[in-house]
């Protein structure tokens, strides 16, 4: 009887190790981000030398004489920065915080289920910022001096709730599209309580959105000019407020030292929620669902 030898199976070749970017690719991202960085701050040289500039003539491209009088001119009394400043913060934080409260519940809503007439109740709550602000406020207005809301922070409060609650619902119902809600269930099986999973299950999840949802939301608020004039009546007095005001007079350091004065928080807090925007890291907003 023959025995017919069969060769054994060729073993698989190992798999090539993974390709290394090339040094050209590990150079794009640096590159790009020092390129954004640049468009952001390079608007930013000509304020900041009018902010430091004595003496800024025509034809000299650069200030013959520098100076810090506009900048120590922000501390005058009667220059009314430092109360704006603190008003301004007042304001933006509180909207920021109760704009994400309301927008995490109707983001919630609009990101996680399908009922019938959610298109419509999607256009009503993009409406305030499609109508033009002038024909929003005016009727506004006159609800709040009937109830003594004009001419106070809390009704200037209330009228910025206004832009920005759209957004930060738009932003949290992209996130609660991507939203898995099985950990919630399972939180509730192991005997976890509705706040319980609120608060170690549902929010750690959504709270890199979270975040930045409230960063639009404060941004909108601190630049916000034309809702705080008219409900405001000119008893709140915010940087906006005075920066406007600024322009309209021949003292151009001290507007560009004030207009300085508005940039620097926002630009701490991007930095410091920058981390959230970041795909590297995996507490990012990675990807916003189809609503």
């Amino acid at each position: 009887m023959t025995t017919l030898l069969v060769p054994a199976p060729a073993a698989a070749p190992p798999a090539p190790p993974p390709a290394r970017p090339g040094r050209l690719a590990a150079l794009v991202r640096p590159v790009g981000l020092g390129l954004v960085l640049l468009g952001l701050l390079l608007p930013l040289v000509p304020v900041l030398l009018w902010a430091v500039a004595e003496r800024w003539r025509f034809p000299a491209l650069l200030p013959t004489q520098f100076g810090t009088g506009a900048v120590r001119s922000l501390n005058d009394p009667g220059a009314q920065v430092i109360p704006a400043l603190l008003t301004s913060l007042t304001i933006a934080t509180t909207v920021s915080l109760m704009a994400a409260a309301i927008g995490v519940c109707a983001g919630r809503a609009l990101g996680l289920y399908a009922f019938r007439g959610k298109r419509l109740v999607q256009f009503l709550v993009l409406a305030p910022v499609i109508v033009p602000p002038f024909s929003v406020v005016l009727g506004v207005q006159v609800l709040f001096i009937r109830y003594g809301l004009a001419d106070s922070i809390p009704g200037v409060v209330l009228v910025q709730l206004i832009p920005t609650i759209p957004y930060v619902t738009l932003v949290m119902a992209s996130v609660y599209a991507n939203y898995d809600t099985a950990y919630e269930e399972q939180a509730r099986v192991l005997g976890a309580g509705p706040l319980r999973v609120l608060l170690t299950v549902t929010l750690p999840q959504v709270f890199p959105g979270l975040v930045v949802a409230a960063l639009f939301a404060f941004l909108i608020s601190w630049s916000e000019y034309i809702l705080t004039l008219l409900v405001g009546g000119g008893s709140v007095r915010t940087l906006p407020l005075l920066l406007f005001a600024s322009l309209g007079g021949s003292d151009t350091p001290q507007t560009a030292a004030l207009a300085l004065v508005i940039v620097a928080p926002p630009t701490l807090l991007l930095l410091v929620t920058s981390r959230f925007l970041s795909g590297d890291r995996p507490n990012a907003v990675a990807g916003l669902g189809r609503l």
